[in-house]
């Protein structure tokens, strides 16, 4: 792929590494959605891959999308550019991998959420806070119910809710936890775990892993994203959410 600005891709041994790199908070914007998007192209078709690495330059992993891409101008297509990540990565039998160092919200909360294994520093925090802004997280309304089960999901997704790392591992949203002075050693280590397996074995073994929940994943989120395209953004609150944080003023909700 051309050379990226947003975001940096390495690949040997098996392992690929996406790093986000619009530090320090790594908004996602539609420029760096679509890189994204071209270099998991790449990496789905490319069977010698075990595993599917997203890591983060700066102090936070990801702080989520952009909210001026929220515009009723802008939403259709950065819907289609954000989800577009998340349909490749189902379609993937790569592990998917995320490394978070700091803050993964939102967006940022649902790329890590939507990734196989989640690995943490123990000073990173996981949260959905979008209907503060008049919105909802589609991505995570799919597989949070998956990781966290019902009821945590509901909490943070209608009220959002932010966790830190030893309450996300609690809960089941991270998988492991390591102490911020040796993240990068560990995230390593567990790689090495991964480079020392044969890929094709690792491949099949994920591949029948998650036969059923990638059916119910890919079909939850058609529906999640017909919901926020078609009945979300006709809300007079989702504009006005929009609006007042673009405008650095508190919401006046009108509750329609």
């Amino acid at each position: 792929m051309a050379t990226c600005e947003f975001i940096q891709l390495s690949h040997g041994d098996g392992v690929a590494a996406i790093t986000l790199n619009r530090p320090p908070l790594n908004v996602l914007h539609m420029p760096m959605m679509a890189e994204i998007n071209a270099a998991l192209e790449g990496l789905v078709a490319d069977d010698g891959v075990a595993a599917i690495v997203f890591r983060a330059q700066g102090k936070a992993f990801c702080a989520g999308v952009d909210v001026a891409d929220h515009t009723p101008d802008k939403t259709p297509e950065m819907i289609r550019l954000f989800h577009g990540i998340f349909r490749k990565l189902a379609a993937t039998d790569a592990l998917t991998i995320a490394a978070v160092q700091g803050a993964a919200l939102g967006g940022g909360c649902e790329v890590a959420c939507f990734c196989d294994i989640v690995l943490a520093s123990d000073r990173a925090k996981f949260g959905q806070p979008e209907v503060q802004v008049g919105v909802f997280p589609p991505v995570a309304a799919c597989v949070l119910p998956l990781r966290v089960g019902l009821g945590k999901a509901i909490e943070l997704n209608a009220l959002g809710g932010v966790v830190d790392a030893a309450e996300a591992h609690r809960i089941g949203l991270v998988d492991r936890i390591f102490a911020a002075d040796q993240f990068d050693g560990g995230v390593e280590q567990f790689l090495s775990q991964i480079r020392g397996l044969s890929r094709p074995v690792v491949r099949l073994a994920k591949k029948a892993t998650v036969l059923a929940a990638r059916r119910q994943i890919v079909a939850h989120l058609d529906e999640a994203e017909r919901l926020y395209l078609d009945d979300l953004m006709k809300l007079a609150d989702a504009h006005e959410g929009i609006t007042a944080f673009l405008g650095k003023r508190p919401p006046v909700w009108k509750h329609r």
